[in-house]
């Protein structure tokens, strides 16, 4: 990964702090990713303005205008070839596009072409060349995929802040861009769309042209993905219930007796660890990537963490978050405040590059390999489908469940409450029946109460009457 402090496009996003968002969907990433274009893009022309000067400053009969994302030199020439000479002095306006896109390092070199172009105006020695009849600029749109994606990551990051957030959107972007496409090809709308077109299964075709669609923004190759926009039907989940949830996580410590005698010492433990990240994940509704990434442990296991908060890092998926558990039970039966779990998550975390989203990405697939391998017959985000679930049936107001597993209402309400089973369904209606039961016990037991006051009140108003008779 390039030094950001050496990195000019960076240092401009300095003073950018991205929209909080708590929406992972494609649809939040892409707010975040517009604002940091249109921040990128003021920068750009508050140096245009800086260099415009600069060449007015030098008499330079030139300027420079961005239009479209690219740069463009005006200047008054020499009639091009088969143009009309409208006003009979021979000469015109122009704007002269280059190729140079509206970046940093375009605006250096698009400065360094206006003084070059004044210095011909200047000498009166300007010519109609392919250079700026645009020849050149054509044969340069013929690039292969493979020689794109070399440059994917530098182009990117010249409109994205780097982060590790970001950084894991760019690798998610361009390894399946390079997975799906020929690298051989040139980089053409059509040849990119027959790539999405081969592609077999439903989700990977959404998944490619979310990528593709970046790659395209990034290089300015125009391509209509409209109809690849719709995200695909989901298959069915098995969603464990609470039940299923504290029998999967005895099946770790059975794997001690299923698994053989060849195992090697250093990982015959390592089973604990993803034990525990299964009961995290069950407590807290988490994305097993917000286990990983820069975990706050000396919070999790301090006395001061009275409500039993996990701190999901700011570099996660939808930014910063304290996340409360439901059934904190689970937490001591599950034993997931022991610090020799801990102290493994920190040598496992230390093995690899946190920083790298690749490595980070392969602790979470080896997360679902371990479910896979003791014979768990759900995913690791299930659980978390399962804590959405559960918050309903306790209920628990959607803005609240939807904030603590960091996303909007909109994805809570869309994504997770489809998953409710026949079961789950029943387990609801049949508990709101037996609370709205309950209210009608109350209120029949009100209701004897008030006529029971009332008879005392006439036991009393009789007494009285009595009394005051006698004394009379």
């Amino acid at each position: 990964m390039h030094n950001q402090g050496q990195d000019k496009y960076q240092q401009a996003f300095a003073d950018l702090e991205p929209v909080s968002s708590t929406d992972g969907s494609f649809f939040g990433s892409s707010l975040q990713a517009q604002q940091q274009r249109e921040h990128m893009r003021t920068k750009v022309l508050q140096e245009l303005e800086k260099v415009n000067l600069r060449l007015k400053s030098a008499k330079t009969k030139v300027t420079i205008r961005e239009s479209n994302g690219s740069l463009q030199l005006r200047a008054t020439l020499p009639i091009k070839p088969g143009d009309t000479d409208k006003n009979g002095t021979g000469r015109k306006q122009y704007n002269i596009s280059l190729n140079i896109p509206a970046n940093l390092d375009g605006l250096k070199t698009a400065e360094e072409e206006a003084y070059e172009l004044g210095k011909l105006i200047a000498r009166h020695t300007f010519e109609w060349n392919d250079k700026y009849l645009g020849t050149e600029a054509i044969k340069k749109d013929f690039q292969t995929v493979g020689e794109l994606l070399a440059k994917f990551e530098d182009e990117y990051f010249k409109t994205h802040k780097r982060t590790t957030k970001s950084e894991h959107t760019f690798f998610y972007y361009f390894s399946r861009t390079q997975r799906f496409t020929n690298s051989q090809d040139i980089a053409t709308a059509e040849n990119l769309l027959n790539a999405i077109e081969k592609i077999d299964k439903e989700w990977s075709k959404y998944n490619a042209a979310r990528a593709i669609a970046a790659f395209c923004q990034t290089f300015k190759i125009e391509i209509d993905l409209s109809k690849y926009s719709k995200m695909p039907d989901r298959n069915s989940r098995n969603i464990p219930t609470d039940g299923e949830i504290a029998t999967g996580i005895a099946k770790f410590a059975e794997y001690l007796h299923t698994r053989g005698n060849q195992v090697n010492q250093e990982v015959k433990d390592s089973w604990q660890l993803w034990r525990w990240t299964y009961g995290m994940l069950a407590v807290f509704g988490l994305r097993p990537r917000e286990l990983f990434i820069n975990p706050d442990i000396d919070w999790w296991l301090s006395q001061e963490n009275i409500d039993l908060t996990w701190k999901v890092h700011k570099d996660c998926k939808t930014g910063e978050r304290q996340a409360l558990p439901l059934h904190k039970q689970w937490i001591e039966e599950f034993d997931l405040r022991n610090p020799k779990y801990l102290e493994m998550l920190v040598t496992a975390i230390s093995k690899k590059d946190k920083n790298n989203h690749a490595e980070i990405t392969a602790l979470t697939q080896r997360v679902s390999w371990w479910f896979r391998k003791i014979g768990l017959d759900f995913k690791p985000y299930d659980l978390r489908h399962a804590w959405a679930i559960r918050a309903h049936i306790l209920g628990i107001p959607i803005k609240a469940a939807a904030d603590n597993l960091g996303h909007s209402v909109q994805v809570h309400t869309q994504t997770y409450q489809r998953w409710f089973s026949l079961d789950m369904r029943k387990l609801a209606i049949n508990q709101a029946l037996s609370k709205r039961d309950e209210v009608e016990l109350i209120r029949e037991e009100n209701a004897k109460l008030k006529m029971e006051n009332e008879k005392l009140k006439l036991e009393i108003e009789k007494l009285k009457m009595e009394l005051v008779y006698k004394r009379s």
